[in-house]
């Protein structure tokens, strides 16, 4: 059995400072390796990762393994092997035999569904994690982190009398009052509004900038992405497969699980017929097609074999041959069907491939869309992000 080990000093219950830990300004690195057998599937968690203070978003489809991370970091599920550590602080480590109690870890963790005590007040929640500490101290953290999240008027009362929102903010003051090292949050604002998110939010970032913690936030919803995350890290099947800014990452994918991701609904084989360097583009032929795009410049030979993508959202189309345009790609084609999914319509297009292009109802009813029509698709050059195959 594997030995249990901490660093961490004896809690002091009449002392006003908190235990001595490592500078809470320190980046979470973390390698970890966990594989799980069963009759009917087998998965194997295997990253290696670094994130320093701010919003690390961890993105992918589920399945991916983002919930079976955020257990292992926080000591719920144990690592065959690796490391987890705060700069100096190790929660884990395989080859030390390092396996910190949970309790110990300084790892805080906000589930999707809250937990909250029901027959607890909201200030009998947030306090629950210091009952080490005496009693004037657990008021005095309390009453801080009730301020910071703008929920000291609900004190008293429980998780059922208060609002959803209002419940996210004591679980995150709950977790947050005992002063951690790393958050973890998997989903738990997915129900809520987006108004109310972005202010929840905005009272978080704002507390990390006084304390300067790694907050891992767990998500599939691609709009997140860019709205909540100074950084974001994708996962499919286990495996980091993306990591970087937001930008960087999502606006201009490099492989085709990260553009399915990102939202590109149109992706298509292509082979590189022309590289024109002093245009900054090449020529790619549609495979299977006589169709020719022109894109971006890549690492690319004449010949190779590349994926393209493009956002349904990034294509015009035109009931006429459009002339005189700055657009370097302009595709005839049919229109297959029509079908409006809430405010945008969909519209699905025959150009010698199947394109899907998105329209606002204004524009299907101004362009007396129907199935059957003739139009062209208009797409920029820089619309076109090539991808390795």
């Amino acid at each position: 059995m594997a030995l249990e080990i901490s660093s961490e000093p004896e809690a002091n219950h009449t002392s006003e400072t908190r235990p001595d830990y490592p500078d809470p300004k320190d980046k979470l690195v973390a390698k970890v390796q966990k594989r799980f057998s069963g009759d009917k599937r087998s998965f194997a968690l295997d990253v290696e990762f670094e994130t320093p203070p701010g919003i690390t978003i961890l993105f992918g489809p589920s399945g991916a393994g983002k919930s079976t991370l955020l257990d292992c970091l926080a000591g719920l599920i144990r690592p065959d092997s690796g490391r987890i550590a705060v700069g100096e602080w190790i929660v884990f480590d395989g080859l030390l035999r390092v396996n910190m109690p949970v309790p110990r870890r300084r790892i805080a963790y906000v589930f999707q569904d809250l937990a909250l005590f029901p027959h607890l007040s909201v200030e009998e929640n947030i306090r629950y994690g210091l009952r080490q500490f005496a009693r004037r101290e657990q008021q005095q953290f309390c009453a801080s982190i009730l301020q910071a999240f703008r929920i000291a008027h609900l004190q008293g009362r429980r998780p059922v009398e208060i609002s959803g929102g209002e419940r996210q903010r004591v679980a995150l003051a709950r977790a947050l009052v005992t002063d951690p090292l790393v958050l973890l949050l998997d989903e738990p604002l997915a129900a809520l509004d987006a108004a109310t998110k972005s202010r929840i939010l905005d009272d978080l970032r704002a507390w990390n900038r006084a304390h300067g913690i790694p907050i891992l936030y767990v998500t599939h919803v691609r709009e997140e992405v860019f709205a909540l995350g100074d950084r974001v890290i994708v996962l499919e099947n286990g495996r980091i497969v993306a990591q970087g800014s937001p930008h960087a990452v999502l606006s201009a994918p490099r492989l085709e699980t990260v553009a399915q991701l990102a939202g590109f609904e149109n992706i298509f084989d292509v082979v590189v017929i022309a590289v024109h360097e002093d245009r900054g583009t090449m020529t790619c032929r549609l495979g299977g097609s006589r169709l020719e795009l022109e894109t971006p410049l890549v690492r690319a030979s004449v010949g190779s074999m590349l994926r393209v993508g493009i956002r349904a959202g990034d294509i015009l189309l035109a009931t006429a041959q459009p002339v005189g345009l700055s657009a370097r790609n302009i595709i005839p084609g049919k229109i297959l069907s029509i079908q409006q999914r809430d405010m945008i319509v969909v519209a699905r297009v025959d150009c010698g491939i199947e394109a899907e292009v998105h329209l606002t109802l204004a524009a299907r009813d101004s362009l007396y869309l129907t199935p059957g029509q003739e139009v062209w698709l208009v797409v920029k050059t820089h619309s076109c992000h090539l991808m390795a195959r």
